[in-house]
């Protein structure tokens, strides 16, 4: 499932930058609730939240949801 992979890079993204769920949903202007239910898959960001996190994130929306990281 498509949702899933961004799911699990947008958490993993949050991690290395160092958030928490509370104060990255607080930066997107969502609940945490919403923002655990994309970090498990159970609900796909629309283009507008994949943005914003990406502009959080310093990172480009293909970074976000390519299934690995490039070297």
């Amino acid at each position: 499932m498509e949702e899933e992979k961004w799911g699990r890079r947008i958490r993993a993204f949050r991690k290395l930058k160092g958030y928490t769920q509370e104060g990255l949903a607080k930066d997107l202007g969502i609940s945490v609730s919403i923002l655990g239910e994309v970090e498990r898959g159970n609900r796909k960001p629309k283009e507008e939240l994949m943005i914003k996190i990406a502009t959080i994130f310093q990172v480009s929306i293909d970074e976000l949801t390519q299934d690995h990281v490039q070297k």
